[in-house]
C-alpha cells in the first residue's frame, strides 16, 4: 500500500528563502541567449528564472501606468477593430458589450460562437490587444 504525501504550501519567506538558495533571488534579468547557457549547465536553475521572470512580466503588464488613456466606449471600439481584423480572417467577429471598472466584456460572434479556440483567442488576442492600449485593463470576458 502506498501513501501519499499531502502537497505543502510555502510561506513567502520560505519561498524567498528558496529562491536565495537556488540563485533566483538577484535583480538581474536573463535574456534569452543567458537562459540556454545557463540550462546547459543547471537546467532547474534555467527553468526556475524562467517561470519567475515569466511570472514578473505577467504582473507588471498589469500595472497600469499613469499616462495610460482612460477607458471609453469609443476609444475601445477603435482598438477592437484591430481584434475584429484578426477575428474576421477565420470567419469569426466580436462586438463591445460594455465595461465597467477594469472588465471589458465582448461578444464573440460567427465562426466564433461554439468555436473551442474562441476561448483562446480571447485571450491571446482579443485581451492583448486591447490591453497593449489599456493596461488598466484586467479582464475581456465574452458574453453571450
Amino acid at each position: 500500500m502506498t501513501t501519499t504525501t499531502p502537497l505543502r504550501r510555502f510561506t513567502a519567506d520560505e519561498l524567498c528563502a528558496r529562491d536565495t538558495e537556488l540563485g533566483v533571488a538577484d535583480e538581474h534579468w536573463y535574456n534569452d541567449d543567458e537562459l540556454d547557457t545557463l540550462e546547459q549547465q543547471n537546467p532547474l536553475l534555467a527553468a526556475r528564472i524562467a517561470q519567475r521572470q515569466t511570472k514578473i512580466a505577467r504582473l507588471q503588464s498589469r500595472v497600469a501606468p499613469g499616462d495610460a488613456p482612460p477607458l471609453t466606449t469609443e476609444g475601445l471600439i477603435i482598438v477592437l477593430e484591430e481584434a475584429r481584423s484578426v477575428l474576421l480572417r477565420d470567419g469569426g467577429d466580436l462586438e463591445l458589450v460594455d465595461f465597467s471598472g477594469t472588465v471589458v466584456r465582448v461578444r464573440l460572434k460567427g465562426a466564433c460562437t461554439g468555436c473551442p479556440n474562441s476561448v483562446l483567442d480571447l485571450k491571446n488576442v482579443v485581451e492583448t490587444i486591447v490591453r497593449r492600449t489599456y493596461p488598466q485593463v484586467t479582464d475581456v470576458r465574452n458574453t453571450y
